[in-house]
């Protein structure tokens, strides 16, 4: 099943324990410089340090297989990195206060891929995403990890144009078929009209098209 109405992978880091350091220290004692730090949970950092605080290029391992090859600053993941996390999943990409920010690609354990834009750690922006198990794709606009906007959907046979709020279709769009034509409508909600039936229950909109078929670009 696509990972596309899911979230992503924590990566919180050991912010505890200094734990045992093997590398260069300045006049005062901190850590500055090339060296490598093995912390009291058994998590692993081999890279750069200024004042203290991990700073420039780097290495987190964690202890649970999750592994950062990045860049830091002042102690917090900012710039270019590739995190591998514990499950598969991989995100290669910015990176900014520690999270997710800007351009980046993330691949899911089970093969669907994210390629677009990210804020604080969500999908937001212009992004595709990629279903490895139905080769479906979702290219358009995504605010707080859903698509949410004007957005193209492509299938093995057709494309559909149309906007989507929070990862539903809604509203006016058409359905491009490959042998030459297309089918316009919308999406609605269906109205509650049972008044026994759940209010809070996930109420998924209907497709109601206009009869005839038209030729592609009428």
């Amino acid at each position: 099943m696509s990972d596309v109405f899911g979230s992503d992978s924590d990566d919180l880091e050991w912010t505890g324990d200094l734990g045992e350091y093997d590398g260069v220290r300045n006049e005062s004692g901190e850590r500055h410089g090339e060296g490598k730090a093995v912390l009291p949970n058994g998590d692993i950092y081999e890279g750069t340090y200024s004042h203290g605080k991990r700073h420039g290029e780097g290495v987190y391992t964690f202890r649970n297989g999750a592994k950062y090859s990045g860049y830091y600053n002042h102690g917090l993941k900012d710039g270019y990195g590739v995190f591998d996390y514990p499950d598969g999943s991989k995100y290669e990409g910015k990176w900014e206060m520690n999270e997710r920010n800007g351009q980046g690609v993330y691949n899911y354990a089970n093969g669907d891929v994210y390629d677009g834009e990210w804020r604080n750690n969500c999908k937001e922006g212009k992004g595709v995403y990629t279903c490895a198990a139905t080769k479906l794709k979702y290219d358009g606009h995504w605010e707080n990890g859903k698509l949410h906007g004007p957005a193209i959907t492509n299938l093995p046979n057709h494309v559909y144009l149309g906007s989507f709020v929070n990862n539903m279709p809604c509203g006016p769009g058409r359905y491009v078929f490959d042998f030459g034509v297309e089918q316009h409508g919308e999406y609605i909600f269906p109205k509650n009209e049972n008044a026994n039936e759940d209010m809070h229950a996930t109420k998924y909109p209907v497709w109601r098209c206009h009869p005839d078929l038209r030729p592609l670009g009428s």
